[in-house]
């Protein structure tokens, strides 16, 4: 997927920064100062003057290098490729310094959290070329910049630090092509065939033939055998309203591949999936109680929305406030339009957003919820099976009785995560007995291998 073009992407136009380098003498000074300096000792002490020979023309140099002018200020401007991109999409960033044709200057890349080098992160030259790669969704720090200013004779070094602008860098799609079609679509021109009649390229049927149906409607075969004109009906084209709703209450798992990250790149899949079959995608983002969302509209610029509406989400954006205070079960109408298709990503483990799934398949709405959930509650510590409990004697059996590489901890352990599995399969059993379809999605396979099943034939809204 490209990266999205935003009005800022086009010429992304960076005012240049002054900085006020600070100057100090460099390795290669310091080195001829300590030549002329040995060398005068040397003349003074042995009394031999060809000494004196030897340290004068770095002390020359040295002299003269003091009188050099340097610049106490410089243009510095920087200009990212993009200030928008995906996770592991390669980006690039120009740097350079204006006026300064007299000195030689190298640059040093000090990457920020989750953003990736690629290739070097030195170069030297007025203008350079750094790569680099985001490695994970959210608001990201590119970096910083050290800038290192060299006199013509390498006496003097100028340092300056520049900080890198920020990057918005979104949830990379999963792979998904594949669509999930409600049975009754409302009457707005898509390209889901219907269950009726209309202007449309998929066969639905054959009739007798009217005054005003096209001529080349006529279905010759058929009209042959029964002895009067058939014409070929084709299937309706209609669209439907698509909400993703996406639970940002529990991420749980290894950063990268968490519950969070799968449910965000698969509502991105889902959003775009949707869009290039032109139907009208929006999102809601759940948050302990609250809400934030964004209302369903056409176009990909629709999925950039979608992306930008959840990371701007206050979970998501670290910024610990509530989504304009909005109930998850006060949702206004433009928000979850009657007879939309919601299409649920979550790991459901919070409760009140299990008990709202409930209540809206109770009001009528279409659901199908994919589940994210890969990861286990973490089991504490176990006793080695060396030594049995700490300070055992290391016998073939540990105190008490229990087996050797076995404790009390480890079987409370044991039962409690067959427990919370038990839990999590009365949760998904209860919502498929509402009617609620639920499927696995692992993250690294396609989404339309969980979806086949209802990509197949159209979802009833009812059971």
């Amino acid at each position: 997927m490209s990266s999205p073009a935003g009005p800022n992407d086009r010429l992304l136009h960076v005012a240049p920064t002054e900085l006020a380098p600070h100057w100090r003498s460099s390795r290669h000074a310091r080195r001829l100062l300590t030549l002329g300096l040995f060398g005068v000792f040397i003349a003074t002490v042995a009394r031999r003057p060809e000494f004196a020979g030897v340290a004068a023309p770095a002390l020359l140099l040295l002299a003269a290098g003091r009188v050099q002018r340097r610049p106490p200020r410089i243009t510095v401007r920087v200009r990212p490729s993009s200030r928008r991109g995906f996770e592991g999409e390669l980006m690039a960033l120009d740097v350079g310094v204006e006026g300064q044709d007299d000195c030689t200057v190298r640059w040093r890349m000090h990457p920020g959290p989750e953003i990736g080098p690629v290739g070097a992160t030195a170069a030297d030259g007025q203008q350079a070329r750094f790569t680099f790669t985001p490695e994970r969704w959210g608001r990201r720090q590119i970096g910083t910049m050290d800038v290192v200013l060299r006199d013509r004779w390498r006496l003097a070094e100028g340092h300056a630090t520049v900080i890198l602008p920020m990057l918005d860098c979104y949830p990379a799609p999963a792979q998904q092509r594949t669509k999930v079609v409600l049975r009754r679509l409302p009457n707005r021109l898509g390209e889901h065939p219907a269950r009726t009649s209309g202007e449309g390229i998929e066969f639905f049927g054959v009739r007798e033939y009217v005054p005003g149906d096209r001529q080349r409607s006529i279905n010759w075969p058929a009209s042959t055998r029964r002895g009067r004109l058939q014409v070929n009906t084709f299937a309706a084209e209609r669209s439907q309203d698509v909400v993703l709703l996406v639970d940002a209450t529990s991420d749980v798992g290894v950063p990268g591949t968490s519950a969070l990250d799968l449910a965000l790149r698969g509502a991105a899949a889902a959003a775009r999936a949707y869009a290039d079959a032109r139907d009208r995608v929006g999102v809601i983002t759940y948050q302990w109680g609250g809400a934030s969302w964004l209302v369903p509209g056409l176009g990909r610029q629709q999925v950039y929305r979608i992306i930008d509406s959840m990371l701007a989400s206050p979970v998501l954006a670290d910024t610990g406030g509530w989504a304009r205070g909005a109930s998850f079960r006060r949702l206004p109408r433009a928000a979850l339009p009657p007879g939309a298709l919601v299409v649920v990503f979550s790991p459901l483990l919070d409760q009140r957003f299990v008990e709202a799934l409930r209540d809206m398949r109770e009001r009528g709405f279409s659901m199908l919820v994919v589940d994210v959930l890969n990861a286990e509650p973490p089991a504490r510590h176990r006793m080695s099976s060396q030594g049995g409990l700490p300070g055992g004697s290391g016998g073939m059996e540990s105190p008490r009785g229990w087996p050797a590489g076995s404790s009390p901890r480890a079987s409370t352990d044991r039962m409690a995560r067959r427990i919370w599995r038990m839990e999590q399969e009365a949760i998904r059993f209860s919502l498929r007995e509402l009617g609620v379809p639920v499927v696995h999605w692992d993250g690294v396979q396609s989404l339309d291998l969980p979806l086949a099943g209802y990509s197949r034939r159209p979802l009833a809204a009812r059971r």
